[in-house]
């Protein structure tokens, strides 16, 4: 026989720690994966640039661009709570009906909307001055971003026989480099080839602690999960990539 589970028992999961609600419109904090209300979230940051659970810094100049659109968070409550669906589309009608509004495009149910993270006005702001400058090559998108100064180094395996490419994978010039938080592990390989003339077919592996670094980790998520463990600025190293297979 089957276990009936009522909708209280996953009520933790599904509210807003802000409101106490039910989730609607949820967004997700990439930063730290809390979701809350879209309106709920939007506001509080509006005077906070901190996670309303855990008090983590989300952004240091805009919070909002951490934000993502939840819909998988969003079809589970409509699931979970009966009627919920059908009251909220009511109240969205009753909204724009009296400010006497055109109410927006419907969407077809069956069609999923991109995830994507909401746009904010300096978004707007910059969308504008891109399109006044689009003639103009020299686009500094970072310069606003959040900075973080690292070193890197280049990896001398104890192992005897390493060689491989050792004569190629050389110091760099400069070892300290500041550059954006949002950087990811791909663009400093990118960087490290350039800077040393590597060829094209030379793969390399980027390292902290010893641990091998995804190509979509940014250098914010790095420092947050493992940089803490060294002493600032933290240590990068880099090396031929090893094919484990």
């Amino acid at each position: 026989m089957k276990k009936a589970f009522l909708v209280r028992e996953f009520n933790r999961f599904i509210t807003c720690s802000i409101c106490g609600g039910y989730l609607i419109k949820p967004c997700t904090i990439a930063e730290c994966l809390h979701t809350f209300c879209k309106s709920c979230i939007v506001r509080h940051f509006e005077d906070s640039k901190h996670c309303p659970r855990c008090a983590i810094q989300v952004h240091e100049t805009n919070p909002s661009e951490m934000l993502r659109m939840d819909k998988t968070m969003e079809d589970v409550v409509f699931k979970l709570v009966p009627g919920l669906q059908e009251r909220e589309k009511q109240r969205e009608r009753d909204f724009w009906a009296s400010r006497e509004s055109e109410q927006p495009k419907q969407r077809d149910e069956t069609e999923s909307p991109p995830f994507k993270r909401l746009k904010t006005e300096r978004d707007e702001a910059k969308e504008d001055c891109n399109h006044l400058t689009k003639n103009n090559n020299e686009h500094d998108y970072h310069r606003d971003d959040p900075q973080i100064a690292f070193c890197l180094d280049c990896f001398q395996s104890s192992r005897d026989g390493d060689n491989n490419n050792d004569a190629l994978l050389k110091t760099l010039p400069r070892r300290f480099i500041r550059c954006s938080s949002r950087a990811t592990v791909g663009l400093i390989k990118k960087f490290i080839a350039r800077k040393l003339d590597l060829s094209k077919d030379l793969k390399l592996d980027l390292l902290c602690n010893g641990e091998i670094m995804g190509k979509d980790h940014t250098l914010e998520f790095i420092y947050r999960t493992r940089g803490k463990l060294q002493t600032y600025p933290m240590t990068l190293q880099y090396r031929e990539k090893i094919d484990f297979t």
